[in-house]
């Protein structure tokens, strides 16, 4: 059996952990530099915000429907999600963390010897007393149909106490006849779209299509999907994989038009991705940069830019990405924009020990060890504290954070203080 962990409005609940007289009040985290809305409690969604809600627009809306606004605390997020994950590895050794609040637990033999239902609930318990994050679970055969159960207890959380479990052939059709296609795990737009054409609308129907036409149209991907549907296990759980891309991409604090500042910009996430892929050990083979303008101010000129670049040699070296990152900007940027968002991403991966070495070209030797000695210092003391000369040396790059809460559980000087009288 499997079971899908969901903390429910997980970004809300962490801001409610230390902040108890915000429940049942309307809650949206915005995303970086206070741009949209990433996330909503119920009480926000039940008021209508749509979820990419942009903040300047809804202003007065907040105001007027008293709703509290945060800055997105990924510290915060972060830690309290490494706090959820192991709390619910006490419960099974095998466990796959999906997202940032979803978590694929595998009970291989344990309904021979334990009641599910007073398991998920024990899980249930000790995740919510030790983290204060609520959470619902769903539970059955395979991992498909425990997204199913999941959603089910979310929909229905008196009637199910926040678990669900998925026993029966009857509980498994009953649940699907009531899932919508748009909502199963796995179905995208567009395939809901080409499914509700021949009258698939639920989970159900589209278990009953026909298996070569679910291969043809969706591939093997979505054949696996339609068996894993019927209670036929066809995915287990997955190892964490090393990423087969890292981005560094942010909008900036307002708009710019200084050739000199995006660059500084640019040259400073091409060092972010750098240390990124040092830490899990590879080497990027492409880089691609980008520039846009600010698109929801639709009376000003509008221009938007990537570009990729293919590397002479697979590399991790900061040096070497802003060489190449810079090249690339240069050939995008256009005077006369005013930019709002820039990004680096690099790609094709390779692990660090097995990379392919160029016949006439090859990294500088030195980079590698300079490299291992600068992570080493910023480790020690403090993250930007060395930088490169195309970094501006005197500005702690932050960002429009109005809204933020404080680093409960990652700053010593910003916990909790209790006093006793």
């Amino acid at each position: 059996m499997f079971a899908l962990v969901d903390c429910n409005n997980f970004y809300a609940s962490c801001e409610r952990v230390f902040k108890p007289n915000l429940q049942r009040q309307p809650i949206c985290i915005l995303s970086n530099n206070d741009g949209c809305v990433i996330a909503r409690s119920n009480e926000a969604k039940a008021l209508g915000i749509p979820m990419g809600a942009p903040a300047f627009k809804f202003e007065k809306f907040f105001k007027a429907n008293n709703v509290r606004i945060f800055s997105s605390n990924y510290a915060l997020y972060g830690d309290m999600s490494a706090r959820v994950m192991n709390l619910l590895a006490e419960f099974t050794p095998e466990i796959e963390v999906y997202s940032i609040d979803e978590s694929f637990l595998k009970f291989t033999g344990f309904e021979q010897f334990f009641d599910l239902h007073l398991h998920a609930q024990k899980m249930k318990k000790r995740v919510e007393q030790g983290t204060g994050i609520p959470i619902s679970i769903g539970i059955a055969p395979t991992k498909a149909l425990a997204k199913v159960a999941n959603r089910v207890a979310k929909k229905f959380p008196e009637r199910t106490q926040g678990s669900y479990i998925i026993y029966t052939e009857e509980q498994r059709i009953k649940a699907l006849k009531w899932l919508k296609i748009e909502d199963v795990w796995g179905i995208g737009r567009q395939h809901s779209i080409r499914l509700q054409k021949q009258q698939v609308f639920t989970a159900y129907d589209f278990t009953k299509l026909n298996d070569h036409w679910v291969k043809k149209q969706m591939s093997v991907v979505g054949l696996r999907l339609k068996k894993e549907l019927e209670g036929k296990p066809t995915l287990d759980l997955e190892d964490v994989a090393n990423k087969k891309a890292i981005a560094t991409t942010r909008s900036f604090d307002r708009q710019y038009e200084d050739f000199s500042y995006i660059k500084e910009r640019v040259s400073s996430f091409a060092v972010s991705c750098g240390e990124k892929m040092r830490k899990q050990k590879s080497c990027c083979n492409l880089i691609y940069v980008f520039i846009k303008t600010n698109r929801f101010q639709q009376n000003k000129p509008q221009y938007g830019r990537g570009i990729s670049i293919q590397l002479p040699y697979p590399t991790n070296s900061s040096i070497d990405l802003m060489k190449h990152a810079i090249d690339g900007l240069k050939k995008i940027y256009k005077k006369g924009y005013a930019y709002k968002k820039a990004g680096v991403i690099v790609m094709g991966l390779v692990p660090e020990g097995r990379r392919q070495l160029a016949l006439f070209t090859e990294e500088n030797p030195k980079h590698d060890q300079l490299m291992k000695k600068i992570d080493e210092l910023n480790r020690k003391v403090g993250r930007y504290k060395i930088k490169f000369g195309a970094q501006d040396l005197s500005k702690t790059w932050k960002m429009k954070q109005e809204h933020l809460s404080q680093a409960y559980t990652t700053s010593l000087q910003q916990i909790i203080e209790v006093k006793s009288s």
